[in-house]
């Protein structure tokens, strides 16, 4: 029996659930609709003759034919993938700024698999606040910027929503006659101006203790015992402990993660994509 070759689109469709286990970011991480993820697993699925993909309510899991698949699919596009670079001479530079609330332990895996993706194109990725990051992309300093808030605007794209809390080290007591020690990135950092705006009209007096240069400084600090810092489950070090429900401080609400992004070659649409779905695994994780 002769059996139809694969449509690439369709596997890169299914691997992309598989990691994400969720259509709707995997059809964010595609530029597409839910509806087109769904008819191009089924496409997949009609070729194979086989279920790939088993929905429960509460999320999205591979049946056995899907685990089996999912290696062979995975070196189905890096073949793909490597055969379009082994042949493409040309290096093409790709500048990408992402927030430093945003960037994480995550960043290491970003790299490697958009490398092996695709090695002629040179990455260049810059860490900062959202705003000077925006600043920056604007003024076309940057071809891709991930960062934490959208600013009033609506060129960009929602990939995630994550969970912010009030962080402190085990050890560390709370002395309520005097002010909330808050450890905190300096402005224009958003999530510092949205921290201190939730402790001012729940009406804790707090004090910033330590300013860091980035998120890893403040991680330090918090760590080290000197306050609590707002942060992200992702940022907060091993160990660290919600105390936000314990001192009554206000609950911090989710930050989306926003891609901005005027790619125009289609190695480089992939790459953002490669971005895009290694974020959304690590806060769905």
């Amino acid at each position: 029996m002769i059996k139809r070759p694969l449509d690439l689109s369709t596997v890169r469709a299914f691997v992309l659930i598989a990691e994400l286990r969720n259509f709707t970011r995997a059809a964010e991480a595609l530029g597409t609709t839910q509806a087109s993820i769904s008819l191009m697993l089924q496409r997949l699925e009609k070729s194979l003759g086989c279920q790939l993909v088993v929905r429960t309510p509460r999320r999205v899991e591979l049946s056995a034919d899907g685990r089996v698949f999912l290696d062979h699919a995975r070196n189905m596009l890096a073949a793909h993938d490597g055969a379009f670079s082994a042949l493409g001479t040309s290096k093409e530079r790709l500048t990408i700024g992402i927030s430093d609330h945003v960037a994480g332990p995550e960043l290491s895996q970003m790299i490697a698999r958009m490398n092996a993706q695709n090695s002629n194109l040179i990455m260049e990725v810059r860490i900062g606040s959202s705003a000077d990051l925006l600043q920056a992309y604007d003024q076309r300093g940057l071809d891709v910027a991930l960062t934490r808030f959208q600013a009033d605007r609506d060129d960009g794209k929602v990939i995630a929503r994550e969970s912010f809390h009030w962080f402190a080290a085990p050890g560390w007591e709370y002395r309520s006659d005097e002010p909330l020690p808050v450890a905190t990135m300096p402005e224009p950092c958003g999530v510092r101006l949205l921290a201190g705006q939730l402790l001012d009209e729940a009406g804790i007096a707090w004090n910033e203790v330590f300013v860091g240069g980035g998120v890893l400084a403040v991680a330090a600090a918090v760590q080290a015992g000197l306050g609590v810092a707002a942060l992200s489950r992702r940022m907060a070090p091993l160990g660290m402990l919600d105390v936000g429900p314990r001192l009554g401080l206000p609950q911090l609400p989710k930050l989306p993660i926003v891609l901005y992004s005027r790619t125009a070659s289609e190695r480089a649409e992939m790459a953002v994509s490669t971005l895009a779905s290694v974020f959304c695994s690590a806060v769905k994780s």
